[in-house]
C-alpha cells in the first residue's frame, strides 16, 4: 500500500515505474533473439562498450543516448570487422572490444568525475529517470516492437537456419547488424534502469526463462516481455520499500523467476520424467 500511494503522489516514481515496464518489454523482445542466436556475449560486449559514450555525453552536456548509441554501434561493427578480417574467432573479437571500450570508458568517466556518478552508470538508478528519458525509452520500445513485427519472418529464418535464409535471398549479415543496432538501442535505454554491468542480465534472464517454458518463438517473445515487466516492477517495488539499489534488485527478481522455471520446466533435467517422455523435441523452437 505504501508503494501504491507513493506512485500516486510522486511523479518521479511514476516515471520510474513506466520506464522500468518499457525496459522490461524491449529487453524481453530483443533478448529472445539474443538467447536463441547464442549472442549473450555480444550483448555483454555492447553493454560495456557504451560506457565511453555515456562519459563523453556527460562531458559534452548532451543526452547520453546519442553517445551511447554511437559507441554501441561502433563496438558491433568492430567485432564484426575483426572476425571477418582476421583468423580470430568471434569470442576473441568480443573480448578485445569489450575490454578496450570498457577501459576507455573508465578513463573518460574518471575525467568527467565532476559531472557524473560512476555507481549509477554501472548499477543504474531508476528513481533518477527524467521525463525526457521516459519518453525516449517509450519511443525506442515502440520502434523495436514495430521493426521486429515488420521483419519477424526474416529474423526467424536467419536465427534458426542461416543457410535457408541465404537460399531465400536474405542478406544474413545485414540482418545481423540490424539486430545489433536494435540491441544497442535497448541496451542504452536500459542503462538508467539496471546500469552497464547488469543490462545484459535483463536481456538474457527473462528470455532464458521463457525459453524453458515454451517451444514456440512467438510465445517465447510474449513470455519474455511479461517476465521482463514483472521483474522490473517487482524489483522497483522491493528497491523502493527496502531502500535497495534498483538495478541489482530488478535483476534478482528476474533470477528468482528463472530459478522457478528451471526447477519446474519440462526442459530441465530436474524434471527427468517429463524430459524422458519428450526427448529431444523439448528443446525445439517453432514459429
Amino acid at each position: 500500500m505504501i508503494f501504491i500511494e507513493a506512485v500516486k503522489e510522486y511523479n518521479f516514481l511514476q516515471q520510474a515505474l513506466i520506464t522500468s515496464i518499457l525496459v522490461g518489454i524491449s529487453s524481453g523482445v530483443i533478448g529472445s533473439f539474443v538467447v536463441l542466436r547464442g549472442m549473450s556475449l555480444m550483448g555483454d560486449a555492447i553493454s560495456h562498450a557504451v560506457l565511453p559514450g555515456v562519459a563523453i555525453s556527460y562531458m559534452l552536456g548532451i543526452n547520453f543516448l546519442i553517445g551511447s548509441t554511437i559507441f554501441g554501434i561502433l563496438a558491433a561493427l568492430g567485432i564484426g570487422f575483426i572476425s571477418d578480417k582476421s583468423p580470430l574467432k568471434n569470442d576473441s573479437a568480443i573480448g578485445i572490444i569489450l575490454s578496450s571500450f570498457l577501459a576507455l570508458g573508465m578513463i573518460l568517466v574518471t575525467m568527467a568525475k565532476s559531472s557524473t556518478n560512476l555507481y549509477h552508470i554501472l548499477f543504474g538508478n531508476i528513481l533518477a529517470v527524467q521525463r525526457v528519458d521516459m519518453w525516449i525509452t517509450l519511443v525506442v520500445t515502440m520502434l523495436v516492437l514495430l521493426l521486429v513485427i515488420i521483419f519477424y519472418k526474416e529474423l526467424f529464418v536467419s536465427t534458426f537456419d542461416e543457410t535457408i535464409a541465404k537460399s531465400y535471398g536474405l542478406n544474413t549479415k545485414v540482418i545481423h547488424y540490424f539486430l545489433m543496432v536494435l540491441l544497442t538501442l535497448v541496451t542504452v535505454v536500459a542503462l538508467q534502469t539496471v546500469g552497464v554491468i547488469l543490462v545484459v542480465a535483463m536481456l538474457v534472464i527473462p528470455a532464458s526463462t521463457a525459453y524453458l517454458l515454451t517451444n514456440k518463438l512467438s510465445h517465447m517473445i510474449v513470455l519474455s516481455t511479461i517476465i521482463g515487466m514483472v521483474s522490473s516492477v517487482s524489483g522497483l517495488y522491493f528497491s523502493f520499500v527496502n531502500n535497495f539499489a534498483s538495478g541489482p534488485t530488478i535483476v534478482m527478481s528476474a533470477t528468482i523467476l528463472f530459478i522457478l522455471a528451471f526447477i519446474f520446466s519440462k526442459k530441465s533435467t530436474l524434471s527427468f520424467k517429463s524430459n524422458k517422455k519428450r526427448g529431444k523435441k523439448s528443446n525445439e523452437i517453432s514459429v
